[in-house]
């Protein structure tokens, strides 16, 4: 199998989820902290266009960073690159956890979906 890199909040129970599922499945794994080392705008960038995702479906709706910066508001007045500086100017802003092969990108933890994407 090939090494996964997967970016992730180590404290959060669906990355654990995410992180066990994929070494039970056999992948090799690069974690990164996703709040200690957020990605960078481009590094965000080329996940989005991989994943064929809209943008605004890497932002972590349901975090406290989001609702406390209003962005629910906020963010379809932003352009693409001001969106992707924001999301790597805070890690808890992003989705996760997202992981990629250089090829595919998945975002969150659905078990069916990884099944699909990563077996």
């Amino acid at each position: 199998m090939s090494k996964l890199t997967v970016y992730q909040y180590p404290k959060c129970s669906t990355c654990r989820n995410a992180v066990k599922w994929l070494q039970t499945h056999g992948h090799e794994l690069e974690l990164h902290h996703i709040v200690e080392a957020a990605p960078t705008a481009e590094e965000l960038g080329r996940l989005v266009e991989l994943s064929g995702f809209e943008l605004k479906k890497f932002f972590n709706t349901s975090g406290e960073v989001y609702r406390g910066l209003g962005l629910k508001d906020k963010l379809p007045s932003l352009s693409r690159e001001e969106q992707l500086k924001l999301l790597a100017s805070n890690g808890m802003l992003i989705k996760r956890p997202i992981v990629t092969d250089g090829q595919r990108v998945t975002l969150g933890f659905k078990e069916d979906e990884f099944a699909s994407v990563w077996s």
